[in-house]
């Protein structure tokens, strides 16, 4: 079944053929397309696509493949994808205080976390980045439905408290940046 779905969705992604038409190119702005004054370049480019074309579709069928599950090898990648994919998320929330206090808590404790704490962690990086600020901050508490002795989101406000990237440090503050990938 997955190779017919691939094939469909192969299928159903256009073809990229960058020359066509071999002897016309396109001039941006500078008007109608025009025959090429150099049609032996414009042959040599489209036999190096031709060469080209069976690499670029491979590529192109690996990038769109679905993974598939089942045995244990994968579901250690899978866990390692959605582990990476958290701390991408937390790094690029799109306010550099969110992204600076979540995504150095997430590059430093993600990868240690069980699967209940993975869930805790997903549930609250899929809150609102104000809201998920607001918990930061201190400015309100942390939601009811994610308290708990074992709170994935109260461990993360203790540590927010006692952050550096809040504090006037400047030097401090750039050395958890570079240490955090966050430059």
């Amino acid at each position: 079944m997955l190779a017919r779905l691939s094939k469909t969705i192969h299928r159903t992604l256009p073809r990229r053929t960058p020359f066509p038409n071999p002897i016309r190119t396109y001039l941006g702005d500078a008007g109608p397309m025009q025959k090429s004054p150099n049609a032996a370049a414009a042959a040599r480019e489209q036999a190096l696509w031709e060469k080209a074309q069976p690499r670029y579709d491979s590529i192109m069928e690996r990038h769109i493949r679905l993974p598939t599950g089942g045995n244990a090898e994968s579901d250690e990648q899978l866990l390692e994808v959605r582990k990476k994919r958290l701390i991408y998320r937390s790094k690029q929330r799109g306010w550099l205080e969110v992204d600076l206090l979540l995504g150095t808590w997430a590059a430093q404790n993600v990868p240690n976390l069980t699967l209940e704490e993975l869930d805790q962690f997903e549930e609250f990086v899929n809150l609102e980045t104000i809201d998920i600020y607001n918990v930061l901050t201190l400015r309100v508490d942390v939601p009811e439905e994610m308290r708990g002795k074992d709170s994935v989101v109260e461990r993360i406000r203790e540590w927010a408290k006692d952050s550096p990237l809040g504090k006037a440090d400047k030097e401090r503050y750039g050395l958890v940046k570079k240490m955090n990938n966050l430059i």
